[in-house]
């Protein structure tokens, strides 16, 4: 059994890699989370449900749970408040007589090409102050661990 001390010399949080990604993944969220929160009240979760069904066209739940990695409850109210606020629309699947396919409408396509605008912007500021060299280096090593995951779904 490993001495208590041991453990603690040894484990340096702020050195920890999933620590270090979180933080900074953290950071950049919150930077531009400030964008879609002002000009539309949308949650992070709400952010990101759009701009799946934006990138990738209709899809159930599920799938977007899966590709962005977001638990299931938080899907599901972020589904609804984007109904609610006509930027979804939801039709029984076909393949699914439990699911649902979720879609933008015509509102949610604009603002999904309006706030993805604004995240291309965002991105390009983010990858000038790094440097065009070691944004592409993080762009690969961050690829490289997705990869290493096998829950990864790459897309």
């Amino acid at each position: 059994m490993a001495n208590m001390n041991d453990v603690t010399n040894d484990f340096d949080l702020e050195q920890f890699l999933p620590y270090l990604l979180n933080q900074a993944a953290e950071a950049t969220s919150h930077s531009f989370e400030k964008e879609y929160r002002d000009r539309y009240g949308f949650t992070r979760t709400q952010w990101r449900v759009l701009a799946n069904l934006g990138k990738f066209g209709a899809m159930t739940a599920r799938d977007i749970c899966a590709i962005g990695h977001i638990e299931k409850t938080k899907v599901s109210r972020a589904v609804a408040a984007l109904e609610t606020t006509g930027m979804l629309h939801r039709s029984p699947s076909e393949r699914d007589r439990r699911a649902e396919v979720l879609s933008l409408t015509e509102k949610g396509l604009g603002v999904f090409a309006e706030l993805g605008s604004m995240a291309v912007s965002f991105d390009r500021q983010l990858r000038d102050m790094l440097g065009s060299d070691q944004a592409g280096q993080l762009q690969a090593l961050l690829r490289r661990l997705m990869a290493l995951s096998p829950s990864s779904s790459q897309s």
